[in-house]
């Protein structure tokens, strides 16, 4: 890569040059971003993966921006209309929207009103309008009349159209219908009078009749009004005012006021109607549409990483319950490492009503297999199926744990599901899978598409393939965040341990199934097709528990062990002693064991995972229940303060389950009593809370919930939760009130705009 692209990166990224071409480098040779981040502090200076992620997406960009140059100059070039000037022009832009405004002028086009005018042979005279020099318009008009242009008219407007299409094709004119766009669009939506009317339209009612700044549209605004575009309720515009545009390109390209100038100056207006502004209303519906699936796809991809690194029970033997009413209650008991042990069905809800004797096997089952732990699935008759796991004695502390089920049922009907329990029906997947998620959720829902379990926001609408990558991207850093055991782990865990691909990770489980398992992480060496290089990304992710060198089931890379060698021989003591004693570390100097190949970063990494290694970095898991008597919306009353779940979170609020099987919203003003800018300052998913019931609608399933202290009935009037229920919500405001003084007011005005 060119050394302009790279100082470009430093300078927009605010980097020094040299974590960039490292980071370049390892790239190109193969490491994967957790590798990066974790082992090769010093080549990056200790930048994190989000940073790492930046510089390699725009790596990958001028990659991109070099290939289409290419293209572009073979193009000019063979249309012998290259120049020293533009060659270096073409080569020089560091900007994609740049070059193809270079481009556009000799980008081959369709037959246009410009091309057939050129073809009348107009084209002389407009250029001789275009130079604005004094002359008889009427007469140089008249001199082009022939076969094919039949008047003096038909060959001022030929000559205008030739003018409009260079305008429209001039860096100037774009750049300066760009920038109003950018200061002044108007982001509009109205409703087809013909669909107003229909039900399914009515969830895009606030958008009806809606107009505001693009500017200052948020994101989920965007695609709410772009949804309902796409399904036909809705036609959306993003506009710029005429005139102002208009009178911005004449004081560019008019510069006479007589006739000639006034040529010019129609021609300048066709070009902004006919050319220039749809060409850039285009750019900015497909800018603004990508600005709100990046939005999107970073809500989605918190929110993932959030539900990927919630709590773990760890290894204990789980009863897990996927309710269900009239096909009773799936029911499956799990070892500590989520084998299958039993399976059956229970009855207690109606219309069976088998209370008692869905007790009774509970019971008996959790006596049978040692249980020490409930879970049960979010879903239909979830409230019923806690009251029920709640009120049985066991004699001994048996923990209930809610477990959300989104995706469960993909999961159950997948291939993998099929491959894992190929004789067992879709039911007993599913409830397998949700003991499965309570033991450990990162290992479980690694094996579902990650936009099925549903914690995002319009994940639907988004680029798909922008999607899929930011998703992997982070499975695969809370994967090697978390560590992987080398002899439990599935595969569909493996694949995404750095370094491993699916085959590899299948050859791993084959491997440890002939072998009866690994007792060293060097005998990863022998799977096949796993070479020197996928060891190097892997090894430092994968633990071994119980393996003699203890330093093979800690974060610490092979690479370093005669790091923690040197420690030990410094401490008089060896390894082992040098991890259980922590007197001994206290004694040890970080800067005593850097040498020109492991730095200072790495040297202080080590002895933090020396006092507790393979220790597992996510918080411990909470018991949690719903208030009681309450399970459904009748239930709520205005003011009640009951606890909830974060089941999602959106840039304008949170969604909480309070257990009535229809989530609340929490919008961001009524997040905290503070203002803050962003839901992830105040809560995270699976987050327990307290909330306030502000407002119900049971005709649209909605209901507003504060987290405020003393939050009140009062403080819902404003509407502040408008949502549309494919799961793509609106933002609203509440009302401020009256501030006390002009600093306030100031203050109050800024919130709304940015609530807004």
């Amino acid at each position: 890569m060119e050394i302009k692209y790279l100082q470009h990166i430093s300078a927009t990224l605010n980097l020094a040059i040299k974590p960039v071409m490292n980071i370049l480098e390892l790239h190109d040779g193969g490491s994967t971003i957790p590798f990066i981040a974790r082992y090769r502090k010093e080549a990056t200076g200790n930048l994190d993966e989000v940073v790492i992620t930046n510089v390699i997406d725009q790596i990958k960009y001028f990659n991109d921006l070099e290939k289409r140059k290419e293209t572009v100059l073979k193009t000019i070039e063979d249309a012998g209309k290259m120049t020293p000037e533009l060659k270096k022009r073409i080569e020089d832009t560091v900007n994609s929207t740049e070059l193809e405004d270079i481009y556009l002028p000799f980008k081959p086009k369709r037959k246009t009103k410009a091309s057939v005018a050129i073809e009348k042979g107009l084209e002389p005279l407009a250029k001789l309008l275009f130079d604005q020099e004094s002359m008889n318009v009427e007469e140089e008009a008249a001199k082009f009349i022939n076969e094919q242009v039949k008047d003096k008219e038909d060959a001022l407007q030929g000559a205008r159209d030739i003018i409009a299409e260079w305008v429209s094709e001039n860096e100037q004119a774009r750049n300066i219908v760009r920038k109003l766009f950018t200061e002044e669009a108007v982001f509009s939506s109205r409703v087809l009078s013909s669909k107003k009317d229909e039900p399914e339209a009515q969830k895009y009612r606030d958008y009806f009749e809606f107009k505001e700044q693009l500017a200052d549209s948020p994101s989920h605004r965007i695609m709410a009004i772009r949804r309902g575009e796409k399904e036909g309720y809705l036609i959306m515009n993003i506009d710029v005012d005429k005139e102002v545009a208009n009178e911005s390109l004449k004081r560019t390209f008019v510069k006479t006021s007589g006739p000639v100038g006034q040529q010019v100056g129609i021609a300048v207006e066709d070009s902004f109607s006919r050319l220039l502004k749809p060409s850039i209303e285009t750019e900015f519906r497909m800018s603004s549409k990508t600005q709100a699936d990046e939005e999107a796809i970073r809500v989605f991809a918190e929110n993932l990483r959030q539900l990927l690194l919630a709590s773990p029970l760890g290894h204990k033997r789980v009863l897990a319950l996927d309710p269900g009413f009239r096909t009773g209650c799936k029911l499956v008991c799990l070892d500590e490492h989520g084998t299958l042990l039993y399976n059956t069905a229970i009855y207690p809800h109606p219309p069976q009503n088998d209370w008692n004797g869905a007790t009774q096997t509970i019971k008996e089952l959790v006596a049978k297999y040692d249980i020490q732990a409930i879970g049960y699935g979010n879903g239909t008759a979830s409230k019923e199926t806690e009251q029920l796991a709640r009120g049985i004695d066991f004699g001994r502390p048996v923990s209930v744990f809610m477990v959300n089920e989104s995706g469960a049922s993909i999961y159950s009907a997948s291939e993998v599901a099929r491959e894992e329990f190929p004789d067992h029906d879709v039911t007993v997947r599913g409830a397998i899978s949700i003991g499965r998620r309570l033991l450990d959720p990162l290992s479980e829902l690694v094996k579902i598409d990650a936009k099925s379990i549903g914690v995002g926001q319009y994940q639907h609408d988004v680029n798909q393939n922008r999607l899929k990558e930011a998703l992997d991207q982070v499975v695969e850093s809370c994967v090697n965040y978390v560590g992987v055991d080398l002899n439990t782990a599935s595969k569909h865990l493996l694949m995404y341990v750095s370094g491993l691909s699916s085959t590899v990770a299948k050859n791993i489980v084959e491997y440890r199934t002939k072998n009866g398992g690994f007792k060293t992480r060097e005998e990863l060496k022998k799977v096949a097709m796993l070479g020197p290089k996928a060891f190097e990304q892997c090894a430092g992710f994968l633990r071994v528990p119980g393996a003699e060198n203890p330093l093979d089931n800690s974060a610490v890379h092979p690479e370093s062990y005669s790091v923690v060698e040197a420690m030990a021989k410094k401490a008089s003591s060896t390894v082992p002693e040098l991890i259980s004693n922590g007197n001994l570390r206290k004694g040890l100097k970080a800067s005593e064991f850097v040498t020109e190949t492991i730095g200072q970063f790495t040297i202080e990494d080590i002895l933090k995972e020396l006092e507790k290694p393979g220790r597992d970095p996510r918080e411990a898991i909470e018991e949690f229940r719903f208030a009681e008597g309450v399970s459904t919306m009748g239930d709520l009353k205005p003011g009640m303060r009951i606890p909830g779940i974060v089941t999602n979170i959106t840039n304008f609020g949170a969604f909480v389950d309070i257990g009535v099987k229809q989530d609340g919203l929490v919008h961001i003003s009524h997040l905290s009593n503070r203002y803050i800018s962003d839901p992830n300052e105040a809560v995270k998913l699976t987050q327990k809370v307290m909330v306030t019931v502000l407002e119900v609608d049971p005709s649209r399933k909605r209901i507003s919930l504060s987290m405020k202290d003393g939050a009140d009935q009062s403080q819902s009037k404003s509407g502040s939760n408008r949502q549309d229920n494919k799961g793509g919500n609106k933002g609203g405001g509440n009302k401020p009130a009256a501030p006390a003084n002009p600093f306030q007011a100031k203050l109050a005005e800024l919130k709304k705009k940015f609530a807004d």
